[in-house]
């Protein structure tokens, strides 16, 4: 219980860590199958329940969709627009299927090209030093380290970018709190539904290119965005009362 109020405090905090839609799935076909609820196999092999996604955080940004894809990246590629909220699988020339992300602080201190290097079912996370040493009462606890798990910030599945061999401590992976997907975080790299992560999971293998769009790019094939004020992502042309998104 004391594990999980302290997650809660933490925000889920982690270390450091506009396309033409073709389909249009309503939210409830894709409430009660994609993101249904889902039994997963533990660390240990422990059964975990997976709880289906609110209807409420399934807004049109949100939901994995099949897309037409304007950038130049070759099908296979992974491509993260942390300014837009979207991460892209390119699965076909001119073709790709879209999740919404949440993006934390450190999901905007990386931008270019970088593999997965390695990807993990229920991941462990450990904080880091600075973490332990700026914080000690909210990461003492946990400077060992936190297994894989339902408490767990980084959720059901990660994949860790490398650069030239070299972890980048970039991370896009899962979220217990799928109330944030679509909106800014305080901390921590790329989220994704839990249901959206487990799937992609199992469609790309360790060595797959990544690539990050700066603040630039993303504009040029995204437009400007503006963001309402319950944290969503729209196109500006859409609202008048929104702020521009940083």
């Amino acid at each position: 219980m004391r594990l999980a109020s302290l997650m809660l405090a933490m925000g889920l905090g982690l270390a450091a860590c506009a396309p033409t839609q073709t389909t249009t799935p309503t939210r409830s076909s894709v409430a009660s199958g994609v993101y249904g609820a889902r039994t997963d196999s533990g660390p240990n092999g422990q059964p975990i329940e997976i709880h289906a996604v609110r209807n409420a955080y399934l807004t049109d940004r949100n939901t994995r969709q099949r897309v037409a894809y304007n950038g130049s990246e070759a099908p296979g590629t992974i491509v993260v627009d942390p300014y837009a909220r979207y991460l892209y699988h390119v699965i076909a020339p001119g073709e790709a299927m879209r999740y919404g992300v949440a993006v934390g602080k450190a999901g905007k201190n990386f931008a270019g090209g970088a593999t997965i290097g390695r990807k993990q079912a229920w991941p462990s996370w450990t904080p880091t030093s600075n973490m332990v040493r700026t914080m000690p009462d909210l990461y003492g606890p946990l400077k060992n380290g936190l297994p894989g798990g339902i408490d767990n910030p980084l959720g059901s599945r990660a994949f860790y970018l490398y650069q030239g061999g070299r972890d980048t401590m970039y991370r896009i992976h899962g979220t217990m709190d799928p109330s944030s997907i679509g909106k800014a975080t305080s901390a921590g790299c790329i989220r994704m539904f839990n249901q959206d992560v487990m799937d992609l999971f199992g469609e790309i293998p360790s060595g797959t290119r990544v690539k990050v769009r700066s603040h630039g790019e993303s504009v040029a094939l995204e437009g400007q965005l503006v963001q309402t004020p319950d944290g969503y992502l729209v196109p500006a042309a859409q609202t008048t009362t929104a702020t521009a998104a940083p």
